[in-house]
């Protein structure tokens, strides 16, 4: 099943480079089944990024046929892919056009990144052009549930074992404090009373109270 882009543009109040507070329209894509669930999906994942009051001023079906995030790139780019066929009766060559979303940090490596996009293909293809898109980010349905799910399963694991380990530091330090009280205990049975200081029996009983607490 083929997703869906749509393309929503959200109008907020921004701080630019210069500490400025300015009003800006940025586009984004959402994957989804209607421009209902778009509008409510942009909504959330926007909520999560800005304090500030925002409006969705425009939602439309983005014209992308494949989106391809891509590690250490922080740009998007529009490559235009014209696939090639070749009609066997009239002998002639016939384009059909699509568009891929590449994330890349120059055009260079965009073009690089829809060649390797585009690996296994089995017509032959041409990429006419390539410029930068003003695409935001982009938030894709179901990518990447599966890793979300290993890290939560491996947060759960480490999460027990920190609580065991807690519990463990607590224990051992609760019966290093009652080892101090029966020591301490046997050492007042064998101190005479005369040679007890009240004022050093006071502030002794009250370090092992701070202790104990």
């Amino acid at each position: 099943m083929s997703a869906t882009w749509y393309e929503c543009k959200v109008k907020y109040r921004k701080i630019n480079e210069s500490g400025v507070q300015k009003v800006t329209t940025e586009p984004y894509l959402v994957d989804a089944i209607s421009y209902t669930e778009a509008e409510t999906r942009i909504n959330e994942e926007m909520s999560a990024y800005i304090s500030e009051e925002f409006k969705i001023i425009n939602i439309k079906v983005a014209n992308y046929a494949e989106i391809h995030p891509v590690e250490n790139s922080d740009r998007w780019f529009k490559s235009k892919v014209s696939l090639i066929a070749y009609d066997e009766e009239s002998g002639k060559e016939r384009k059909t056009n699509m568009y891929l979303l590449v994330q890349a940090n120059d055009v260079k490596e965009a073009f690089d990144n829809t060649n390797v996009a585009m690996k296994g293909t089995t017509g032959d293809y041409t990429i006419p052009a390539i410029a930068e898109s003003p695409i935001m980010d982009v938030f894709p349905y179901f990518t990447g549930e599966e890793d979300q799910l290993d890290k939560f399963k491996a947060l759960r694991v480490n999460t027990s074992k920190e609580q065991e380990n807690n519990e463990s530091e607590v224990k051992d330090e609760v019966v290093a404090i009652k080892e101090i009280q029966e020591k301490t205990k046997v050492e007042e049975e064998f101190i005479p009373i005369a040679e007890v200081d009240t004022n050093e029996a006071s502030i002794e009983d009250e370090t092992i109270n701070d202790e104990v607490v």
